[in-house]
């Protein structure tokens, strides 16, 4: 049990939700806004991506993410500011020549993966530690061990904490292996993805197999996706964890009612409240994660 878990609010992501819910933040203060308001509700981590402001569709640009991060800066909110560097892996095999690029693809290099993350000095950034097949089409997504290696260099050299996400097994057995090679600095922290097809599922067994097989002294938090965010947040404290919810996994907040980042949070803190817990501060998580404090 997890007397004090971290919630992070992962607020708004790049899948396509944006038609399924008005309130999902599409512009830069739209965004900040929302990590904002999840912080004043009670995460200490804001986990933000980016999107086109035109199209809503997820983005990478560097001025976006820049954008977002100075407004949260500057309304001198305490909240750790944790930035995704999972965008540019996107493969899509031509339906014409599978050899070949399709539509959706969006493949970068390393450095230019963490261009935003160099330009804004996150206190966190996301690490997507293997490839998996997304979805039910035919897109994948792309993390060569050269890739995570390369990437993780570059934040240990820059000071920001890299989030191990992992969506199966043999992700957190190749992230073991990047930390036995001093590539990750201590404590490793680590984020148990579940539910996301096709990934591991969302259910207790799972949660604790992936927990059972982490290193010794990670701090890690997990979550489920849709219906299944809260229990998972229950069974992440329970099992020692911390938690993580948002508008980015999940879109209601009781069956056929859309839902806040705000709200979100707030009802997680309710669970974490009735489970004899108390949240941590963004202070607090700064210490367990080992942040940088400047």
């Amino acid at each position: 049990m997890n007397f004090n878990p971290i919630i992070t609010c992962a607020v708004t992501g790049a899948g396509d939700t944006t038609g399924k819910h008005p309130g999902v933040p599409v512009t830069p203060e739209q965004i900040a806004d929302a990590a904002i308001e999840a912080a004043q509700a009670g995460a200490a981590i804001a986990h933000i991506h980016v999107r086109d402001p035109e199209t809503g569709k997820g983005s990478r640009d560097p001025k976006l993410f820049k954008d977002v991060v100075d407004r949260v800066r500057a309304s001198d909110t305490d909240v750790v500011i944790n930035l995704t560097a999972g965008m540019g892996g996107d493969w899509v095999p031509s339906q014409d020549d599978p050899a070949q690029p399709g539509p959706g693809t969006d493949m970068i290099g390393p450095e230019e993966r963490l261009a935003h993350v160099k330009e804004c000095q996150p206190d966190i950034c996301s690490l997507d530690c293997g490839t998996l097949n997304f979805g039910d089409g035919d897109e994948i997504y792309i993390s060569t061990p050269p890739t995570l290696r390369k990437m993780a260099a570059l934040t240990k050299e820059w000071g920001v904490k890299p989030e191990l996400e992992v969506f199966e097994l043999g992700h957190i057995r190749f992230a073991t292996q990047m930390i036995s090679e001093g590539l990750i600095a201590d404590p490793p922290m680590f984020q148990i993805c579940l539910g996301i097809p096709w990934g591991a599922d969302q259910s207790v067994d799972t949660m604790k197999v992936m927990k059972d097989h982490l290193p010794s002294g990670a701090s890690w938090a997990g979550f489920g996706i849709s219906r299944m965010q809260m229990p998972m947040a229950a069974v992440a404290v329970a099992m020692g964890g911390n938690v993580r919810v948002g508008l980015e996994d999940n879109l209601y907040l009781d069956r056929g009612v859309l839902a806040s980042n705000g709200q979100l949070v707030s009802r997680a803190v309710e669970i974490i409240e009735r489970m004899g817990a108390t949240p941590a501060t963004p202070a607090e998580a700064r210490e367990r994660l080992g942040l940088r404090t400047s």
